[in-house]
């Protein structure tokens, strides 16, 4: 079996078996999904979920943010872990997005990574969930869950992106990881995956191997 074939095998299993590959932040605009998957950084979405009401509710519009200061940011998203950093890149990023891209949010991995603290997943994600353009976001379970699979042999993002988007049909990527990380979480566990209850058994290399 080519790993393409086995990649259009694990879409379907993956869609029949979670239907609504919904992302799991919530959010109301582009700028809102950026900055929480920001601080999604080392820190769990429902966590990330807890935290942004107050802080879209104090800063609800990029001037807003602009106007603001990093200390305010830091004092609302403490819990997030690494606030510091986060709020720096927070602030830094809507001054950005102010004086350069006119207060709109890029709508391509390529501008969206000029960001402070953009990566490609970050952008992946908000290119992918809100401009509806193929994307894949390579996240712990998405690279931990493909390597699994054997639809890719390596463990850095970049690359097992790459290997991805050669594979996987552009329309149905971006719920391809969505779906990745619901079977992460109830099924394909760190460390234990239950491949006796997973729906993919029958044509994952990790599974087949025993």
């Amino acid at each position: 079996m080519t790993r393409k074939e086995r990649a259009l095998l694990a879409v379907e299993a993956l869609k029949k078996e979670y239907p609504d590959a919904l992302c799991s932040l919530t959010y109301k605009d582009p700028l809102q999904l950026l900055i929480a998957t920001r601080l999604a950084a080392q820190c769990t979405d429902a966590r990330v979920n807890l935290v942004t009401p107050d802080l879209f509710r104090r800063f609800p519009t990029l001037d807003a943010f602009c106007e603001g200061s990093v200390e305010e940011i830091e004092e609302l998203i403490r819990s997030c872990g690494l606030y510091k950093t986060k709020a720096r890149d927070i602030y830094a990023m809507c001054r950005m997005l102010r004086d350069e891209f006119g207060g709109v949010v890029p709508d391509t991995v390529e501008k969206l990574t000029k960001l402070p603290g953009v990566g490609r997943k970050t952008a992946n994600l908000v290119v992918g969930d809100i401009f509806h353009k193929p994307a894949v976001v390579t996240d712990t379970h998405c690279i931990r869950i493909t390597g699994l699979l054997g639809l890719t042999d390596n463990k850095a993002p970049e690359k097992v992106e790459k290997d991805l988007r050669e594979i996987l049909p552009p329309e149905e990527s971006n719920n391809f990881c969505h779906r990745l990380v619901l079977h992460g979480r109830a099924v394909c566990v760190a460390r234990r995956p239950q491949c006796a209850k997973c729906c993919m058994e029958s044509f994952c290399r990790y599974a087949q191997a025993g």
